[in-house]
């Protein structure tokens, strides 16, 4: 077990609508709440593999306010006080900055770590290493430190990071400066990016003080932090829900990476040392998940007779799934729902949802 860090709180983000993995993953479940991988979903899984470096008094679940309940549910060893809902979606500088505002009104200036809570990390104390080795960084100066993920081919669905100059080591991991960030390329960039060597995929993983990623709020992102600062004085207090609410509408929406991450000069970044997956669509669960001798991942009771490299997913284990002659296809059925699309075509089940609005799915 890692040793606990006392002065390091722990914030998972766990309010994204996981579109791409209908329709298993609908509007009032979605994916992060879902065992797609295991016996236990996947903010579960997260959860438990920081849980090693943090108490459960200094781990912070930010979600939309519908889901403070499957959180509770999932994670019934957290405080209620810890399980912030968001009244509205607002990207992510809206949450990072709130969860900031609350770790520094409980903790004082503590080193927080910020991650996302449906991705696949493995192994646990690799991912242990490289957040102890950003905390010690950031403990030591005023630097907002990222996590980079080494690229193993040139994906247009990730934004980059630049790294620039080496830095000495963190407790054996390497550190750098940061040069900028770049936003999801087209291929022939994303292809330059591998070539070089200087580029990390950025997986929205964050260390840093609560006091240095405030002042940067404060300087890039003023209205975020004259509206959320003073809900220091209502955390954990019966005004809490209308005080945010009220404060919360008044926001813009944007993300931490463009609202601040791109424009502050106090970057760096460390190099992750573990295997990492966003799990961004149905085609990631074949990186996870075992398949057949004819390359087909398989989850639930299905028979492939004739057919290869299919991903087939079925929620019900008692309803089978029967192909025959059938390649590079994903076919997924839950509930009443049945999903079938190419397998290069995975990305696309996020523009389907937007047309299936009027059957509320």
């Amino acid at each position: 077990m890692s040793e606990i860090n006392n002065n390091l709180c722990i914030v998972i983000l766990a309010g994204g609508k996981g579109t791409r993995f209908w329709p298993l993953s609908t509007s009032k479940r979605p994916k992060q709440f879902l065992a797609l991988t295991g016996n236990k979903t996947l903010l579960q899984q997260t959860y438990e593999r920081i849980r090693p470096l943090a108490p459960p008094d200094r781990i912070i679940v930010l979600t939309n306010l519908e889901f403070v309940p499957l959180v509770q549910q999932q994670l019934e060893e957290l405080p209620d006080c810890n399980i912030i809902g968001e009244p509205l979606m607002r990207d992510t500088a809206a949450p990072v900055a709130l969860a900031a505002v609350i770790a520094r009104k409980r903790f004082g200036d503590c080193v927080m770590a910020v991650l996302p809570s449906d991705h696949d990390i493995s192994p646990d104390n690799e991912l242990h290493r490289t957040i102890r080795a950003a905390v010690s960084g950031a403990a030591e100066n005023s630097m907002l430190y990222t996590i980079g993920i080494n690229p193993t081919f040139p994906a247009t669905g990730y934004g980059y990071l630049e790294k620039g100059e080496s830095l000495e080591n963190l407790d054996g991991v390497k550190q750098f400066k940061l040069v900028r960030f770049k936003e999801k390329p087209d291929l022939k960039s994303a292809e330059e990016y591998i070539r070089t060597g200087k580029f990390y995929w950025n997986a929205g993983q964050f260390v840093w003080r609560s006091e240095v990623i405030l002042e940067e709020i404060r300087k890039y992102l003023p209205l975020h932090y004259s509206q959320l600062a003073p809900l220091a004085d209502s955390d954990c207090t019966p005004e809490w829900e209308s005080e945010l609410a009220k404060r919360f509408e008044l926001v813009p929406k944007i993300s931490i990476d463009y609202g601040v991450m791109e424009k502050t000069d106090r970057l760096r970044v460390v190099e992750a040392t573990y295997k990492w997956n966003d799990i961004g669509s149905w085609s990631a669960l074949n990186e996870i998940m075992e398949s057949d001798e004819n390359d087909n991942c398989i989850h639930g009771k299905v028979l492939a007779h004739e057919s290869k490299s299919n991903m087939i997913y079925s929620e019900d284990p008692e309803e089978l799934i029967a192909l025959v002659n059938v390649e590079n296809m994903i076919i997924v059925r839950a509930g009443k729902k049945t999903l079938i699309i190419p397998r290069e075509e995975a990305q696309a089940v996020k523009k389907l949802v937007e047309k299936l609005t009027k059957y509320e799915l």
